[in-house]
């Protein structure tokens, strides 16, 4: 059986994105959620003709019949009601973000006043309109949309939440996830292994990823004994959205991954992907559920979570997402097989441009390189040579 291509296992990962409804949370709580509403303005931004610089509010019209100086009258301070300039030879004293007097038309900063005894003596030629005011609904007006729904939230979106009284907001609600690792071979990360075995960490690695996405996920481990994967992974098919498997996908006598799904049914969409690393990848669905099942190789599980997993969620969720990044590799490189190879690089901006310098590792099991690189650049698959200056999609992961 021929290879599928990346861009096909792609396109079925993503032709196989779910629904999971729509969860209302508290909107300190919403920030990397995506928004499942439409946010409006509740009243115009700003609500009143704002002073926008500290100093003396003034009719322009006395400023313009020749007068410098101004008697204070008062103050008109931020979060204080509205004052009435009672004189128009007179001025009010101002403070950014108050509301703006009446009977006056411009606001000059106290960097261009000179004030004694209660009288302040502007030293300007000319003044404009309505200067350092920021006037009533010039942002926005009331019901102008301010958010559009599937909106990833961030923190300036917080700040229009909060600024619009809106306490709780709907977001995507998230999948429920398990992240598998089988193999006699793993211990817990608290133990001292054995010179035949290692620490369990791409389950770890998993979850961080996933935390990214706001997603928090279990974490299993199952031995390599048939039996036991059926009984529990029958199980897990009935209490979770997605299963993401780390290993036992692969062609040895202990993969019993893809055999135990077989047996329940689930629907196999692909295994095997033309690609380096990670080829040994295996995609399915029962019913609604869905199934990741990547080979165990650090590299391998790390560079398929975040080309396949993080798009099909973004879909899921209804994210506007597309990676259209690219970087400028620095180097001639050659690689002979007919795969996309994910080739592991460090980043860095050189005169305004992103260049990626490959970074040589010991293979798909060299977990210690991912710390060491930044993104994988893809390099395509009908070729075996790259020059440098070419540039290729690139996935960054910091």
């Amino acid at each position: 059986m021929d290879l599928i291509k990346v861009k096909e296992a792609l396109e079925i990962v993503l032709n196989n994105a779910q629904n999971f409804g729509i969860e209302e949370v508290d909107f300190l709580n919403s920030c990397g959620r995506i928004l499942k509403e439409n946010i409006f303005a509740d009243r115009d931004f700003p609500p009143f003709d704002r002073v926008s610089m500290d100093g003396i509010a003034i009719s322009s019209e006395a400023f313009n019949n020749g007068q410098r100086k101004f008697n204070i009258e008062g103050i008109q301070a931020a979060g204080s009601a509205q004052l009435t300039l009672q004189n128009a030879c007179n001025c009010m004293e101002a403070m950014t973000g108050a509301v703006l007097p009446k009977n006056v038309d411009a606001v000059i900063q106290y960097e261009l006043l000179t004030i004694e005894n209660g009288t302040a003596t502007i030293n300007l030629d000319a003044l404009k309109s309505f200067q350092n005011i920021h006037l009533k609904g010039t942002d926005k007006k009331q019901g102008d949309l301010l958010v559009k729904e599937n909106t990833l939230i961030s923190p300036a979106e917080i700040g229009v939440f909060a600024t619009i009284g809106k306490a709780v907001i709907k977001v995507a609600k998230q999948p429920k996830v398990i992240i598998v690792s089988t193999g006699n071979e793993l211990v817990e990360v608290g133990e001292i292994p054995a010179d035949h075995q290692i620490r369990r960490s791409n389950v770890f690695t998993m979850v961080s990823l996933l935390e990214n996405l706001k997603i928090k996920a279990e974490t299993l481990h199952i031995l390599d004994d048939k039996e036991v994967l059926l009984t529990k992974i029958d199980s897990l098919l009935n209490n979770y959205d997605v299963l993401i498997f780390s290993g036992a996908v692969s062609k040895g006598k202990f993969d019993f991954i893809p055999e135990v799904l077989n047996e329940l049914c689930v629907e196999k969409l692909f295994h095997e992907v033309k690609q380096r690393p990670g080829k040994p990848f295996w995609f399915g669905k029962k019913n609604n559920k869905v199934i990741f099942a990547f080979p165990g190789n650090p590299v391998s599980t790390f560079v398929n979570c975040i080309k396949y997993f993080n798009p099909w969620y973004y879909k899921s969720v209804g994210l506007n997402f597309e990676n259209k990044q690219q970087a400028i590799l620095s180097e001639d490189f050659y690689f002979k097989p007919e795969l996309t190879y994910f080739l592991q690089v460090k980043l860095n901006q050189v005169e305004g441009k992103l260049m990626a310098t490959p970074i040589s590792g010991k293979g798909s099991g060299d977990l210690a390189n991912l710390a060491d690189a930044d993104a994988f650049l893809e390099l395509p698959d009908n070729r075996s040579n790259f020059t440098k200056g070419e540039v290729f999609p690139v996935i960054t992961y910091r």
